[in-house]
């Protein structure tokens, strides 16, 4: 994604968050406006009740009241103001987390932006972006006041607002290269704290691997490499605040000045009055005054470079889903020449609906890659997938899940409890046949052993490999459809459980369609069909007895030729 695109599309993402915080981000602009109103009044009530000042006297009420009212009203929008930001801000910031989890978990097992980086942009970058819907009203009703008191000047006196309106376009020059510098900066800032993070992410989830081998130092060591690059661009930002800052004043200043000289040399001339002159020094200050515009500005450059960071992610492309259900049938799988993560060229394949087929091959034959594109984990580049004559991308998303199950290698376990673990899925089965799928997975066991059994919290069972497997596989078999994936699903498991699992798997799933990722002979021989992958393609389809019979895929399974 070029930049010049994932600015446009930063702006359109900002636009619809703040959409999504209209109300309060007109709350924002409504108090804005009243300020910077308030603002501009106030310096000509000031000047009338000074002018209204008799000789040696003190001014009427009638004249200060005005300015009292004026001050109250200032007052009381700042406070509707800080409400009002907080709550455009937290509607925009959830809103586009919600948008990026979304898209995230859309796009799935395709994701290649590292977790702690897709972390980082969710999280403080949405922050960050979120709060553009409040920057932006209140950096333009800030330039109301600057507008206000110039057009006061001229009528005050035209020779002061011709010599503030001369300064104008070098401040406008100065604010428009600040926007463009600082969302550059901040854009770099947020994508090295991402790499971090990412790094650190990496690091937890091997941390028993970094433990095992001894090179916590080196893994500091990588992870906080780039962080000489986030200083710098952290300097950078605050060098390029700095520097906008210091014009910003030095401006103001000399303004001022200019406008205090001007304006006492039409008092002494008699052309203006004593309140007059204090409201062209206040008016001056207004005109050149451009601190809370580029505070402002500051924020909107920040909200557009977390809106670009969150364009990125996106911008990946996610799975679309159909509206058909899914037709009756007992289960079969086509694959009709399918081509996909450049592993599987042109394959064909046809699974009998009801029936356990092991699938069999060397390393990267593409076994791996059958099983995702087999229930839509990943989408072929060429060909099509079909579950009973029907197409995958037709299929509803929760038919397609509700039809076709997984259980894997290394399973995630989701929820507070053992059982929600199990539950975990596109239904909602009962406690009784969760704990008959345990039974099934040879979970139970061990599951009863734990401290409150079912009920233990997941974060105090810790399980091993063959644990963790098992209960995958018991939560595959809870929520089993008519195709069951096992994707080296049985892999840490010893022979035993193995051979007990495969006996649950080919007499309770007997009518389903079991798809089976196998690296034993023992295993591939128990299942009624063996695809035999080679080089991404199938090479043969047929009971296990009958390939035997070729030294070749006896060698498969590390059986030397005859």
């Amino acid at each position: 994604m070029t930049t010049d695109s994932a600015a446009a599309g930063a702006n359109r993402l900002l636009l619809r968050a703040a959409g999504r915080a209209r109300g309060w981000t007109a709350l924002v602009a409504a108090t804005a406006l009243a300020d910077a109103a308030a603002a501009v009044l106030l310096p000509f009530a000031l000047a009338r009740a000074i002018d209204a000042v008799p000789p040696g006297g003190l001014p009427a009420a009638a004249a200060i009241w005005p300015c009292v009212a004026l001050v109250v009203a200032s007052a009381t929008a700042e406070v509707l103001s800080e409400l009002a930001n907080g709550c455009a801000a937290a509607r925009a910031t959830a809103w586009l987390r919600h948008t990026l989890v979304r898209h995230v978990l859309a796009v799935g097992p395709a994701l290649r932006v590292p977790p702690g980086d897709v972390a980082g942009r969710v999280v403080g970058g949405a922050a960050e972006a979120g709060v553009a819907p409040a920057a932006a009203p209140q950096a333009a009703a800030g330039l109301l006041p600057a507008a206000g008191a110039l057009a006061a000047l001229c009528l005050i006196d035209w020779r002061v607002a011709a010599v503030i309106a001369v300064a104008l376009p070098a401040v406008a020059l100065l604010m428009r290269a600040f926007v463009r510098d600082i969302t550059a900066s901040a854009r770099r800032y947020l994508t090295v704290q991402g790499t971090i993070a990412g790094g650190l992410a990496e690091a937890l989830a091997g941390a028993r691997t970094i433990a095992a081998a001894g090179t916590a130092d080196r893994e500091r060591e990588r992870i906080l490499k780039p962080l000489p690059g986030l200083r710098a661009e952290g300097e950078t930002m605050w060098r390029v605040q700095g520097g906008i800052a210091a014009r910003g004043l030095l401006a103001l200043l000399l303004l001022q000045i200019a406008a205090v000289g001007i304006a006492g040399a039409e008092l002494a001339a008699g052309r203006i009055t004593a309140g007059e002159l204090v409201a062209t020094v206040q008016y001056a200050g207004l005109a050149a005054g451009f601190g809370p515009v580029l505070t402002e500005l500051l924020r909107l450059g920040r909200a557009r470079a977390g809106a670009c960071r969150a364009v990125e992610v996106l911008a990946l492309p996610a799975a679309s889903h159909g509206a058909a259900q899914a037709p009756p049938g007992p289960g079969r799988l086509e694959f009709r020449e399918v081509t996909a993560c450049g592993v599987l060229d042109g394959l064909d394949l046809t699974v009998p609906g009801g029936l356990a087929v092991a699938v069999v091959g060397r390393s990267g034959s593409g076994a791996s890659e059958l099983a995702a594109v087999a229930g839509r984990l990943a989408d072929p580049d060429r060909g099509e997938v079909r579950l009973d004559g029907t197409p995958l991308p037709r299929l509803t998303r929760a038919a397609l899940r509700r039809e076709i199950g997984y259980a894997f290698a290394r399973p995630a376990l989701f929820g507070a409890t053992v059982l929600d673990a199990l539950r975990f899925g596109p239904s909602n089965p009962p406690d009784t046949w969760l704990r008959e799928s345990a039974r099934a997975a040879r979970a139970d066991g061990f599951v009863r052993r734990l401290p409150h059994g079912y009920a233990t919290p997941l974060a105090d069972a810790p399980m091993s490999g063959g644990e963790l497997q098992r209960m995958g596989l018991a939560r595959a078999f809870a929520h089993a459809g008519r195709v069951l994936i096992l994707d080296d699903a049985t892999s840490s498991l010893d022979t035993v459980t193995e051979l007990q699992i495969t006996d649950a798997l080919l007499g309770r799933f007997a009518g389903r369609t079991r798809l089976i990722i196998a690296h034993r002979a023992s295993t591939a021989a128990r299942a009624d069909l063996v695809a035999w992958l080679e080089d991404g393609r199938v090479r043969a389809l047929a009971p296990h007895g009958t390939l035997w019979d070729d030294p070749a895929y006896r060698a498969v399974f590390g059986v030397r030729h005859d």
